[in-house]
């Protein structure tokens, strides 16, 4: 009887710890293809400013066509789900993150860097949607889905490190030097995500999961429509607020601490919004989290002290990951068997919304400035915030 229970502990154990380096290696893929290869363009863009006289409506159309590219990949994952059990297609995405990461420094070609921030939004994409699924499967196998939040946090390491590095590579290489140095830091991280996760041995499925997997898939439409808004109104910010803070009197010297601020505050708020789900509900921490971003963004229009920057910077960071926390958690649990697809498509509005955001903003900001992009901004997380609140069967 003890011989028995001993061993059952032991796999118990061998579970958790399975778990915890699926999750640490997950949160290095996070770092890696959302963290650098998506958002590592964030705290260059001023650079680029900078150093090769680019307009704000320059730099928001490349950022579009890297959302254009994510909105691709998000929408061939969700058409054929079978890629994402594709190994080929898996590390062929994980390559051309890192690699279209080290050829933006590579090249100073409008045609070549457009190319290259569409193809990065597709292998960005299709890793999300892998990572997410694969480590959400796994971790419930082994019964420890309280855990899978973090997950989530990667993408703010990724953008706090890479806000802490811009500044020492813009030294050493000015522009150039800052998107290769973040390739060879995307490709250290990789390596030492794949040596972490291992191969993941099966784990017998649970009772409680096996009867999950059972349910149909529920209807989405509001919840991808709340989420299409956000993805519009945080995307403005995601994009531009570097070189907002950059051209402010006074906090020039701020820029890249700025989004070091907001992955600061990003990589714990997923953890931090799931428990705030459970002591309030998912359909409450939800609305608080679209309404405090909404708050942020109108408050960066006013920064004008490293403070009123700080908390506009850590309002944005805090939320933005948390709502896709409670968003994915919220599609995972009405998908039933049909997850991967969910992921896929809520995915695919998230980016949608995306794709017209920075090429918006960065026209406007160009003849007026950065408040009447700010202004719509916070419009379009506020009606995803209506929207959330008018759907009955969010949390349910």
């Amino acid at each position: 009887m003890k011989i028995a229970q001993n061993r059952e502990f032991g796999d118990i154990r061998q579970n958790r710890l399975e778990a915890w380096r699926i999750l640490g290696g997950g949160i290095l893929g996070m770092m890696v293809a959302m963290g650098i290869g998506r958002f590592a363009y964030t705290p260059i863009l001023p650079l680029m400013e900078r150093d090769l006289g680019l307009s704000h409506a320059e730099t928001g159309s490349l950022a579009s066509f890297n959302y254009v590219g994510y909105l691709l990949g998000a929408i061939l994952c969700s058409l054929f789900p079978r890629l994402l059990k594709s190994v080929p297609v898996n590390v062929g995405a994980l390559a051309g993150s890192i690699a279209t990461t080290l050829f933006m420094g590579a090249f100073a070609s409008p045609l070549w860097w457009g190319l290259l921030r569409f193809t990065a939004g597709v292998a960005s994409a299709v890793l999300f949607v892998v990572i997410a699924v694969e480590v959400t499967e796994a971790l419930a196998k082994r019964g420890e889905t309280g855990i899978g939040g973090a997950l989530y946090g990667g993408i703010g390491l990724g953008i706090a490190l890479s806000g802490l590095m811009v500044p020492r590579l813009d030294n050493w290489g000015g522009w150039q030097g800052c998107w290769l140095g973040m390739g060879v830091i995307a490709l250290a991280l990789a390596v030492a995500g794949l040596l972490l996760a291992g191969k993941k041995n099966a784990a017998p499925p649970l009772g409680n999961i096996q009867g999950a997997a059972a349910k149909k898939s529920s209807d989405i439409g509001r919840l991808a429509a709340a989420y299409t808004c956000e993805g519009f109104g945080y995307i403005i910010s995601a994009t531009f607020i570097a070189a907002m803070v950059g051209r402010t009197p006074g906090l020039e010297q701020y820029a890249s601490l700025s989004w070091v601020a907001v992955g600061l505050a990003a990589a714990p708020s997923t953890i931090l919004w799931q428990l705030t789900a459970r002591k309030i509900g998912v359909k409450r921490a939800a609305l608080l989290a679209y309404t405090i971003q909404a708050a942020g963004i109108l408050l960066s229009i006013q920064a004008r002290t490293p403070f009123m920057a700080a908390l506009a910077a850590v309002s944005f960071g805090g939320t933005f990951l948390g709502i896709v926390t409670l968003v994915m958690s919220e599609g995972n649990r009405r998908a039933g068997s049909d997850g991967r697809r969910v992921a896929a498509l809520l995915t695919a509005c998230f980016s949608a919304g995306q794709v017209v955001g920075p090429t918006l903003a960065g026209l406007v900001a160009d003849r007026g400035g950065f408040a009447i992009p700010l202004i719509l901004a916070a419009l379009s997380v506020t009606l995803g915030g209506i929207i959330i609140a008018t759907d009955r069967r969010f949390g349910q």
